[in-house]
């Protein structure tokens, strides 16, 4: 295993991360003996894996139903100053709900601290309030680091890069869990941010939200050649030394092997990476056009400056994708989330374009009069049966 320095925090943490929302038996929390044998036998053997090949960063939150309650049956059963142990929890209008949602947390992982406290979700201005302000959530994170019930406090987020930044720039959080990988590079602003805090840095899902890539098109394939699509993104992730860990999901103790094929070619990222990328922008260009790969975004409204609310944006990139590298099924997946999401993913489908008038909110757009029939188009080819978002199916 490799390791990096986790910002200020100075855990040395593994490259990569054991997730801990895949393996565990609902998203709900349930009593202890509901949970299968065969199940809790799946999750213990996927920890032992982890810890085995070096990953010993586990990575839960209260969100995730019964994985807490799970993980605390295997946990104390490993020498605790080891283990780098971080839940999650929504951050609350009311920080003394916050303080109880987190007491269950530590009770269900059977421990006496957490390394990482995440505040789970600050996607909006008002969440961020409701961290920072007098009495608010951090005021009792920080009662619980002078109890010793937590070390080091983070964030979590899905929120657009401005609302980041701007957390980061409170400087009162030591690390940030955050998406940025090859096919959704738009955070690159909040990391350089958080390195400039010496902050560590913690990529969300980069496989399962960066383009399902356990089950990739053969297209992508073809293009990511030789390496996978899942060991080219692990490894144009962690190219970047600003990158500290990548959260993998495992579902299972061979979740861990394909990426572990990773670990030996970062020395040479610079040799292998180059022609891979030039051959993903070729396809990007010669399938979408380079005027339109290079400019697509210019002067695109923001979210509440569109009639609708239609996501524009998030639409034209999953259209892209779906016609550069067939990434349709994972188009699909996150298509329909639009509208059924909040502020976890934001906006709306395009399901209702005729009866909206986009042409002043794309007026300073290059492609003004062209993206208004992709929008349909997308909706044509993405739609289908409108998700949740996991916890909440």
């Amino acid at each position: 295993m490799l390791y990096r320095r986790f910002g200020r925090t100075e855990l040395q943490m593994p490259v990569f991360s054991c997730g801990g929302m895949r393996y565990q038996f609902k998203w709900q929390d349930v009593p202890n003996s509901q949970i299968p044998a065969d199940n809790q036998a799946n999750l213990e053997a996927t920890i032992k894996k982890a810890l085995e090949v070096g990953i010993n960063h586990i990575e839960t939150a209260r969100g995730y139903g019964s994985s807490e309650m799970q993980l605390g049956r295997i946990l104390p059963k490993f020498p605790r100053e080891k283990l780098i142990i971080q839940t999650k929890v929504n951050p609350k209008e009311d920080a003394k709900e916050f303080r109880e949602y987190f007491e269950k947390s530590l009770a269900y992982l059977q421990l006496d601290y957490v390394d990482l406290l995440g505040l789970h979700g600050i996607n909006t201005p008002e969440i961020l309030d409701y961290c920072i302000r007098p009495g608010g959530c951090l005021d009792v994170v920080r009662q619980l680091q002078a109890e010793g019930k937590v070390r080091f406090v983070g964030f979590s987020t899905h929120g657009p890069t401005d609302v980041i930044v701007e957390t980061i720039k409170t400087n009162q959080f030591d690390y940030v869990n955050l998406h940025w990988y090859y096919i959704n590079q738009w955070n690159w602003a909040a990391i350089a941010a958080a390195n400039y805090h010496d902050m560590g840095v913690f990529i969300i899902s980069p496989s399962d939200k960066g383009g399902l890539l356990y089950k990739p098109p053969q297209k992508l394939v073809n293009l990511c050649a030789p390496l996978s699509p899942m060991v080219f993104n692990d490894l144009f992730c962690l190219s970047h030394p600003q990158v500290h860990t990548l959260s993998l999901g495992a579902a299972k103790p061979e979740d861990f092997d394909e990426h572990l094929k990773t670990l030996e070619l970062v020395d040479r990222a610079s040799e292998i990476l180059p022609p891979i990328l030039a051959r993903l922008e070729a396809e990007a260009i010669a399938t979408l056009g380079e005027d339109w790969v290079k400019t697509w975004e210019d002067n695109l409204p923001a979210l509440n400056q569109t009639p609708g609310e239609v996501n524009i944006r998030v639409i034209l990139w999953l259209w892209n994708l779906a016609i550069a590298y067939d990434l349709v099924d994972y188009g699909k997946m996150r298509y329909n989330l639009l509208g059924n999401a909040s502020h976890w993913f934001p906006g709306n489908k395009g399901d209702r374009l005729n009866e909206l008038d986009l042409h002043q909110c794309l007026a300073n757009s290059p492609h003004a009069d062209k993206i208004p029939k992709i929008l349909q188009k997308a909706h044509q080819l993405l739609v289908g049966e409108e998700l949740k978002r996991l916890s909440e199916r």
